[in-house]
């Protein structure tokens, strides 16, 4: 894993305390799914589910596989999808490469394709899509909410094994204001915080 995202994972790591108990209950909820299926030896998949596919989702499936690199975990295969496809936000990708990630552009479209490395040879595949897009699993998945819009839209997800909702503030309130380059930063780590308290519990 880069150095940089070690570190950062680190340091969010020694300050998990910071989750209020009552979000750790909802987490764990995910951290027992994870390890019901790795004591079974199947295939983790976790699918973040947001209305645009286009930030929070996008972080959840980014910090979710490198959490689980973190902690060890293997047999992780995390996605993301949408209520809409769109495009992964140019803002969300800056958060990601100011933590360290170094993402490759597959191509140019209006909704492009790219791979996030958190380690020479370990990536995660992002792109907008609705969440029974073709590439992601449609059965034996947690669906995990990271909207409330996407919690209220989607009241059924078909295949799921567990639906969960961890929603979050949208960064995208904060586009093209002064803050917006701390306030993605701060969903990130929020994120990448709850992710790794997840993983944590696994091992346990």
């Amino acid at each position: 894993m880069f150095q940089a995202i070690t570190e950062r994972c680190t340091a969010l790591a020694n300050n998990l305390k910071e989750i209020s108990s009552e979000r750790k209950q909802l987490l764990e909820k995910i951290a027992d799914y994870i390890k019901a299926k790795r004591s079974a030896n199947e295939t983790i998949n976790l699918i973040y589910v947001c209305t645009h596919n286009s930030r929070r989702s996008h972080l959840g499936q980014v910090w979710a596989a490198t959490a689980a690199a973190y902690y060890n975990v293997t047999n992780v295969q995390t996605f993301s999808g949408g209520t809409e496809a769109t495009a992964f936000n140019p803002n969300a990708i800056n958060a990601l490469t100011a933590a360290g990630f170094r993402i490759n552009k597959k191509e140019e479209s209006v909704n492009p394709v790219y791979e996030v490395y958190f380690a020479e040879d370990q990536f995660t595949t992002c792109f907008s899509k609705v969440y029974n897009n073709e590439v992601n699993p449609t059965q034996n998945f947690a669906a995990v909410m990271t909207c409330s819009d996407a919690e209220d839209n989607c009241p059924f997800i078909p295949g799921c094994d567990l639906r969960i909702g961890t929603t979050y503030n949208d960064p995208k309130a904060f586009d093209n204001t002064i803050l917006q380059n701390e306030k993605y930063t701060e969903r990130s780590n929020q994120i990448a915080m709850e992710c790794l308290y997840v993983f944590s519990k696994v091992v346990a």
